[in-house]
């Protein structure tokens, strides 16, 4: 898994709601669109995360999950509140780097969970 960039920053951050997506520019150039359910399965709380290795929740049936609100916090990350009220987890620069960077293979090793354990996309 590649690193995270710890020096790039976002210059801009669109909600684009009608899309259910996230997008973010960086400093460096470096642009990424990250989907809602990308974000939400992915959510950098112990909720998803657990609070440990190999904790990690899998979460299905967010298929059609929402962004309703993206809230700055400090210099350094954001909330996102989504639709189905999920909002613990605090997604850093380093983090959203990481997914944007590692979109692909997350997405791959995330549908191959749901696949192993028998769970969906849809709700």
């Amino acid at each position: 898994m590649n690193e995270p960039q710890a020096t790039a920053r976002p210059v801009e951050i669109r909600l684009i709601k009608a899309e259910k997506r996230l997008e973010v520019d960086f400093d460096d150039g470096a642009r990424f669109s990250y989907p809602a359910e990308l974000l939400r399965v992915e959510s950098p709380s112990a909720e998803v995360q657990g609070h440990g290795p190999n904790q990690k929740t899998i979460v299905a049936g967010r298929r059609h999950v929402g962004i309703m609100e993206v809230e700055a916090v400090g210099h350094y990350a954001v909330r996102i509140k989504f639709d189905d009220l999920h909002d613990t987890g605090l997604y850093s620069w380093d983090y959203l780097r990481h997914l944007g960077q590692n979109q692909d293979a997350i997405w791959r090793d995330y549908l191959s969970a749901l696949e192993q354990k028998g769970l969906r996309r849809d709700p």
